[in-house]
């Protein structure tokens, strides 16, 4: 089965078509990183007209990457929640029209369930076993599921506030890094020392998490190192740093960051013994620091690059979709859903 996979959730425009569920046999990714590094963040209302402009092209050369035609595909699969709303609705809207045009079964997946079946995509690894742990890391999630099976999931922890990936740009904004903030304090923190400071862990009960906290902490913690009042302006803050400094921070938040992570994930398998397997999810899956410091729960990742938003993901979501029983949706009555839990969708 060849599934056509759309993904227009945030700030990347992308189409794939996978086989039955884990052969890759295109994925076509058009990034606006560039276009919002110079703001630090995305604009909703410019991340729909930069997908606008490009969605049929990057779908046209999904089907020709793919060496497929309209009659090859099976069913289209589209991204339909969480995300910004216009970002959605550009990719749903031209996914109805594409099922209608070509008479084919229209599927709509769920943000977060698309990167965890990212790991059903990885050549080098074998396909995880259930029951499993997944610990989904992005922007604008941090959320540990138990899946007892395929397409079955239950939110076990979750953020009260920041997600983890919210946290990486804020912190990078305090220290001058630019856009986004994952890569460029993983690139800094390689040249930087973890333990240079120490940043506290929140208090939080359960599985739940808290980022919200550990931000404002490194920028008390930079406050106080360049001797300035609270009150400093934050943005300012880059100008009184030395670049050791800036690579000290960076080192020191990402080890904290991750340290929370595995805590929480450790406190998840002990409470759930018949995990069988553990998978990443999300951009922050490709944090090189938390790949080294989770070898040995012998946890499954996505590729590096299937980290972040891509087609292959939904499509590859869509299949086990499709073997779990779910049917297609009519395609004049799609809706998006830019808030919605993955138990619910």
């Amino acid at each position: 089965m060849k599934i056509l996979g759309i993904e227009t959730s945030c700030d990347e425009t992308a189409a794939a078509v996978v086989e039955d569920g884990t052969k890759i046999l295109s994925n076509v990714v058009v990034s606006q990183i560039d276009i919002f590094a110079e703001y630090g963040g995305v604009i909703p209302e410019v991340a729909a007209r930069s997908h606008l402009e490009v969605i049929l092209p990057v779908i046209d050369k999904a089907l020709s990457d793919a060496n497929c035609n309209w009659g090859d595909i099976d069913a289209i699969a589209v991204t339909h929640a969480p995300g910004l709303l216009g970002s959605l609705l550009i990719g749903t809207l031209t996914a109805r029209t594409l099922a209608i045009l070509h008479d084919k079964p229209l599927y709509t997946v769920h943000h977060l369930k698309s990167h965890v079946y990212a790991n059903w995509l990885n050549p080098k690894m074998n396909p995880p076993e259930f029951p499993l742990l997944a610990l989904v890391i992005s922007g604008g999630h941090t959320q540990v599921l138990y899946m007892p099976g395929h397409n079955q999931f239950e939110i076990i922890g979750t953020t009260r506030d920041d997600a983890v990936g919210e946290c990486f740009d804020k912190v990078a904004k305090i220290l001058g890094l630019p856009y986004p903030g994952g890569p460029s304090i993983s690139k800094a923190a390689l040249s930087g020392d973890a333990t240079k400071y120490r940043l506290p862990h929140p208090k939080v009960t359960d599985l739940d998490f808290s980022f919200s906290g550990l931000k404002t902490a490194v920028l008390r913690a930079v406050q106080k190192e360049v001797d300035v009042p609270i009150s400093y302006p934050s943005h300012q803050l880059k100008e009184l740093l030395s670049e050791q400094q800036i690579n000290d921070f960076a080192a020191s938040f990402q080890k904290t960051a991750v340290d929370i992570l595995l805590e929480k994930l450790q406190i998840a398998l002990a409470e759930r013994p018949e995990t069988r397997s553990i998978v990443f999810a999300g951009g922050v899956s490709a944090n090189q620091f938390l790949r080294r410091r989770a070898s040995s729960l012998s946890a499954v990742f996505p590729e590096p690059t299937l980290s972040g938003d891509n087609g292959a993901m939904v499509a590859g979501a869509c299949f086990y979709e499709i073997e779990s029983g779910v049917q297609p949706v009519d395609p004049y009555s799609v809706n998006i859903y830019p808030r919605t839990s993955i138990e619910t969708a």
